[in-house]
């Protein structure tokens, strides 16, 4: 009776340590693609880093070369798709930007999204992902009142906005974008709270 108890006890050791065993593997297995998946992110965040650097690099070349020409026009920036640039000093942020919207342009860099020329009465929005790291828009909560914001546009002209309102509204709020004194030119930066669903918004003002 011992030996068949016994026997029983060592099969059953045998058993719940193959068991462990193939949970363990389990656990590294998933670990690793748990880790692949992280790296494969950012990876692809890196990559777009980079195709947002080498726009800005041939953005600037575009320019440099249309200033010295003097043949620069409103149909060639349309067609370079390109607003100008927008420069952060706070948050070392200075992207170009494109002069429409769409979900694939929006992984490459900001996005105009709403407005005209900064020279023009009116409010401008951009609009730029938040990947919750240094990347694009995503420390645009960091800036407080008074903090400065640099337009460029493709014509050489910069533009300085001082920061007024920082704050947070639903997705469906278009109030930051139609709310602007008719006479004003301001800025409307934009960009996601991935907690909650909400927009955060920067206003800035013109000066």
């Amino acid at each position: 009776m011992n030996q068949i108890l016994s026997t029983k006890l060592k099969n059953k050791k045998k058993a719940n340590s193959k068991f462990f065993k193939y949970q363990f593997s389990i656990s590294i297995l998933i670990l690793l693609i748990l880790i692949g998946c992280i790296f494969y992110s950012f990876l692809c965040l890196q990559k777009k880093e980079k195709l947002s650097d080498n726009l800005l690099g041939n953005y600037n070349i575009y320019k440099l070369y249309a200033n010295v020409s003097q043949e620069i026009s409103e149909e060639k920036e349309e067609e370079n798709n390109l607003f100008g640039t927008i420069e952060i000093p706070k948050l070392n942020l200075y992207y170009p930007v494109f002069s429409h919207l769409n979900e694939e342009l929006l992984k490459i860099s900001p996005c105009k999204f709403y407005g005209n020329s900064p020279k023009e009465n009116g409010n401008i929005g951009i609009a730029g992902h938040n990947y919750n790291n240094s990347m694009f828009f995503s420390n645009l909560t960091l800036l407080t009142n008074g903090d400065e914001i640099y337009l460029q546009d493709s014509f050489g002209n910069s533009y300085v906005y001082i920061v007024f309102k920082v704050y947070e509204v639903k997705a469906s709020d278009l109030s930051p974008i139609f709310d602007a004194p008719q006479f004003s030119k301001e800025l409307t930066l934009v960009t996601c709270n991935n907690l909650n669903g909400n927009r955060f918004i920067i206003k800035a003002k013109q000066i």
